[in-house]
């Protein structure tokens, strides 16, 4: 049995965290998720929007065509929920609704140019803040990040979140 004391961040000693590591790892994703989040926010707040539009932009941008069935999927909130925020962005010129060519049923979305354009502008922040981190944290760590967000997701997460990846071009 090896008895050498192991690094701080090698990998056999976090699989022993204390109940101290873990709180500040739980304090630290709360503050990294107000930081990637307050540039969009502010964005939004103008414009009298909140997270739940900018949710809905990026996956009707990242799905062009996704039905509001599969968009309710993803996001995991009610039809209600979503339908105010849908009348809202189709009102104001960012999305696109159309019936479905086969199943009549169905409502395909898209966004507009103006859509797009605010889209980009709220993923833009988004990715200079995410770039910076992984720059400073190095390939490892942002492997190492990326295996510990995928292992926190819950199993029909997870499915869409490789969908999404596996359409990554």
């Amino acid at each position: 049995m090896d008895r050498r004391p192991h690094p701080p961040h090698s990998g056999e000693a976090l699989l022993f965290l204390t109940d101290e590591q873990l709180r500040q790892g739980i304090e630290a994703m709360f503050f990294a998720y107000r930081g990637f989040t307050a540039d969009p926010d502010r964005i939004l707040s103008e414009m009298a929007y909140g997270r739940a539009h900018h949710r809905a932009l990026h996956f009707i941008g990242r799905a062009p065509g996704t039905t509001v069935n599969n968009l309710l999927n993803i996001l995991g909130v009610t039809k209600q929920s979503l339908n105010r925020v849908l009348r809202t962005l189709i009102a104001d010129g960012l999305v696109e609704s159309a019936v479905g060519r086969q199943d009549k049923r169905e409502r395909h979305l898209n966004l507009t140019d103006k859509g797009k354009e605010l889209e980009q502008t709220l993923s833009n922040a988004q990715r200079a803040r995410m770039r910076a981190a992984y720059r400073a944290a190095g390939p490892e760590a942002v492997a190492g990040f990326r295996t510990v967000l995928e292992a926190m997701m819950d199993g029909e997460m997870r499915t869409n979140y490789g969908r999404l990846k596996d359409t990554s071009p």
